[in-house]
């Protein structure tokens, strides 16, 4: 089905950007797979692209466009491409509206500079230990001292953890009876913030992830990102951006992998005919077929009605729980399809199938994200 999506200006915005990468990151892949990272040369290479923080104004190094549809476009290159990593997505998807949308002028021009120019890599910290998709059950504290917070706390599973630069932490601060929380921006180095080895995971292993320390840290009160105490309310507001960003990555992925079974299945040839000969394997061909376009058209809609500024809570939640769930099982699916070969490393059906497993899981649990929709249909909104 023809997309409708995209006008000539994200056209050449692809080309351009599958360029960066086919140049840039490619080449890299595997070796950022073994050292369990993105090296911070790429990110200084996107920056001079162009291709970082673009929603921020001019001034600060950005081409003030905030359409996510270019958000997209990159989401489905860095998939189409094999790139390792989730730099782009945390940094444009997800970090931008806090960082370009939520602070001072002041902290514009110490910090969005080196955003959109990639020497200041990002991250943000909601998850603990004890506490994941339950954010107002988190109990990192930060306690107000004259023109500082203190900051106590644990954070766990964070994105870019082992090497950013700047790290937005989710923090009860106190206001409104205890339940107040706030987002503090603290800075590398600052003293009494440390950081874990990096965690071993399943899949997406050229992204770091690591657990954050707070003891006793300081951190200046021109540091809180947006208005003390509505740090929750700020999160919970960004959140379908960030879930629909997810489900963006999930059909792309689900569209390589089928594109991947069906050119093995022209070629490969078994009982001297192709693999796609045989009727069972047409069948099944088909019906995956089928449910990534159903996925793409609704994931196009829903870019859109974010454009437009008509996206809701629960509609991004609905496409993210829904198509991560569909990633897995076309993956998987597709996977089958190769055999033996499929459960080799080398071929890339394999990393894909152990990096999707992850997409139901954060950004809210699919249980969770099912309960946002359900809340949502049971109070008629």
């Amino acid at each position: 089905m023809r997309r409708t999506l995209y006008d000539t200006e994200h056209d050449d915005f692809r080309s351009a950007f599958r360029r960066f990468l086919e140049r840039e990151a490619v080449p890299h892949t595997e070796r950022w797979e073994e050292s369990g990272l993105v090296d911070r040369s790429f990110f200084e290479a996107a920056g001079r692209a162009g291709f970082l923080g673009f929603e921020a104004p001019e001034e600060f190094g950005g081409l003030g466009i905030a359409d996510f549809r270019y958000n997209a476009v990159m989401a489905e290159e860095t998939v189409a491409t094999g790139t390792a990593g989730d730099g782009f997505t945390l940094g444009n998807d997800i970090l931008a509206p806090y960082l370009i949308g939520l602070t001072t002028p002041d902290q514009r021009e110490r910090w969005l500079p080196g955003f959109t120019a990639g020497t200041l890599i990002p991250a943000i910290a909601m998850t603990e230990p004890g506490t994941g998709s339950d954010l107002q059950a988190i109990r990192t504290t930060a306690r107000r001292e004259g023109g500082e917070y203190v900051l106590d706390g644990t954070k766990t599973f964070i994105t870019n953890g082992a090497q950013a630069d700047l790290v937005l932490v989710l923090a009860r601060t106190g206001e409104r009876d205890g339940r107040g929380m706030s987002l503090l921006a603290v800075e590398a180095g600052t003293p009494g913030f440390t950081r874990g080895s990096p965690l071993h995971k399943i899949g997406r292993k050229a992204q770091d992830t690591a657990e954050l320390f707070f003891d006793g840290c300081r951190v200046p009160a021109g540091n809180v990102v947006g208005e003390p105490g509505a740090g929750l309310r700020v999160v919970l507001g960004n959140l379908p951006r960030e879930r629909l960003s997810m489900a963006v990555l999930a059909v792309a992925a689900a569209e390589r992998a089928l594109a991947l079974a069906l050119a093995h299945c022209r070629d490969r040839t078994t009982f001297g005919v192709p693999l796609g000969a045989h009727q069972a394997i047409r069948f099944e061909l088909a019906d995956l077929h089928t449910q990534v376009g159903v996925a793409r058209v609704y994931v196009d809609r829903c870019v859109q009605a974010l454009v437009d500024g008509e996206l809701t809570a629960e509609e991004a939640a609905g496409a993210k729980y829904w198509t991560t769930d569909l990633q897995c099982s076309v993956i998987d699916r597709c996977l089958q399809l190769f055999g033996g070969y499929g459960y080799m490393e080398e071929y890339p059906i394999a990393r894909m199938w152990r990096d999707a497993r992850v997409q139901r899981i954060y950004g809210g649990t699919n249980e969770i994200m099912k309960e946002v929709v359900g809340r949502a249909v049971v109070a008629g909104d």
